[in-house]
């Protein structure tokens, strides 16, 4: 049951209010080449934390960009040995999926010995990725 909505008493004290949160700077809307000359200062005034030795202009800096032999392979030997053993481990992975069908296929049709002969090869092809990665453990 709902009792009918009174307007409140005004000699009773009322709720506090939450405090309204700051409202920050609010900067005015800026078009280049505005009319507004304030707008259009140079950025050494807008900014004044902006030194000349921040950034670009610091002494330290002595070349920009990439080291020499940047973007090339700084050891074609080993990029060759990954790629040639991530092809061999997604081959692999491959005829992992293609066994698995075929197993559950022969399993489905009532041909167990098929079956357990099909999951002796996927377990091999695990054990030969297996041997792969412990092969050369620096490369981890």
């Amino acid at each position: 049951m709902t009792e009918p909505h009174q307007p409140p008493d005004p000699q009773s004290p009322r709720p506090p209010q939450s405090p309204q949160p700051p409202q920050g700077p609010r900067y005015p809307e800026y078009h280049p080449g505005s009319a507004r000359p304030e707008l259009n200062r140079p950025v050494r005034e807008r900014y004044p934390q902006i030194r000349p030795t921040s950034g670009y202009g610091d002494s330290r800096v002595r070349r920009t960009g990439p080291g020499p032999g940047a973007g090339t392979d700084q050891e074609p030997e080993r990029s060759a040995k990954l790629t040639a053993r991530l092809t061999l481990a997604m081959t692999v992975v491959i005829g992992q999926l293609w066994g698995l069908t075929v197993v559950v296929d022969e399993w489905m049709e009532g041909n167990t010995g098929t079956a357990w002969w099909g999951a002796g090869f996927l377990c091999l092809s695990f054990v030969v990725v297996l041997g792969l990665w412990l092969l050369d453990p620096k490369d981890r």
